[in-house]
C-alpha cells in the first residue's frame, strides 16, 4: 500500500512540474529547453529517491535551476568565444590599416623624391640648352628632337614648371628677315614641345633676330652659335615675379 501510495504521488509530481513549466517551454529556445527538461528530470529521479515524494517536487524544482545554469554558462561560453573572435579580427584590421598607412606614407615620400629628381634633371637638361638651326631654316634636326622629347617628358611630370623659348638669328641677311627668321625657330621649338603633350599656356616665346650675338667677331662658326632656340626653366614664383 505505501509503495503504491509513493509511486502515485511520485507521477503527480511529475505531471504537475511539467505541467507548470510548459508555458516557459514553448517561449525558451531549443537548446536551452532540453538543458531544463535534463535537469528536471534528473532532479525529480534524485529527489525520489532520497526524499519521497516531497523530495521528487522539491528535486524537479532544483533540478530545472541546474539545469538552466548549465544553459546559461554555454551561452556564456560561446558568448565569449565570439567576443574573442570578434577582438582578433578588430587587432587584425588595426594592424592591416597601420600597415596601409605606412605604405601610403613610403608610397608619398618616393614620389616627392621622383618628383625632386625630375625636376633636378629638367634644369640640368634645359640649362643652356640650344637648338641649332641650318643657315635660313627653321627645321628642328634630328638630334635636337631628341633632347626636345626629354624636356617635353619631364615638363608633363613637373605640371607647376613653365619654359622661356627666345628664337635668334645669325647676323648674315637684314634684319626684318632675321627678325621673322627667329620668331619661326621659336615658333617651331613651341610647337614641338606641344604636339608631345605639353600645354601651350606653359611655354612663353619671344624673339630677338640677330640683334643678340653670342661673340662680337662674326664668322663660320660664331654663325652657327647665333642660329638657335634657348630654353630656359621657369617655376611659378619666377612667372609671378616677372609679370609684377
Amino acid at each position: 500500500m505505501k509503495k503504491q501510495l509513493l509511486s502515485a504521488l511520485i507521477i503527480s509530481s511529475v505531471t504537475f512540474s511539467q505541467a507548470s513549466f510548459a508555458e516557459q517551454a514553448q517561449e525558451a529556445e531549443t537548446r536551452s529547453h532540453n538543458e531544463e527538461l535534463i535537469g528536471l528530470s534528473s532532479g525529480i529521479v534524485l529527489g525520489a529517491v532520497v526524499g519521497g515524494p516531497v523530495g521528487a517536487i522539491i528535486g524537479a524544482f532544483t533540478g530545472t535551476i541546474i539545469g538552466k545554469s548549465v544553459g546559461d554558462e554555454s551561452e556564456l561560453k560561446s558568448n565569449s568565444a565570439q567576443l574573442a573572435m570578434q577582438q582578433d579580427e578588430i587587432a587584425n584590421l588595426a594592424a592591416e590599416k597601420q600597415r596601409l598607412a605606412a605604405n601610403q606614407q613610403q608610397t608619398k615620400q618616393q614620389l616627392v623624391a621622383l618628383k625632386q629628381a625630375q625636376s633636378t634633371r629638367l634644369a640640368e637638361l634645359t640649362l643652356g640648352l640650344n637648338v641649332q638651326f641650318k643657315t635660313g631654316s627653321s627645321e628642328i634636326q634630328p638630334h635636337f628632337q631628341a633632347q626636345l622629347d626629354e624636356v617635353a617628358y619631364l615638363l608633363n611630370q613637373s605640371p607647376s614648371l613653365r619654359l622661356d623659348l627666345t628664337g635668334y638669328a645669325d647676323r648674315r641677311g637684314d634684319s626684318t628677315y632675321n627678325q621673322a627668321l627667329s620668331e619661326q625657330r621659336a615658333a617651331e621649338v613651341r610647337g614641338y614641345l606641344v604636339n608631345k603633350g605639353v600645354e601651350v599656356a606653359r611655354l612663353d616665346t619671344s624673339a630677338f633676330g640677330a640683334s643678340s650675338p653670342l661673340n662680337q667677331e662674326q664668322n663660320f662658326e660664331n654663325d652657327f652659335f647665333d642660329r638657335r632656340v634657348t630654353l630656359r626653366l621657369v617655376t611659378e614664383e619666377t612667372a609671378v615675379a616677372a609679370n609684377h
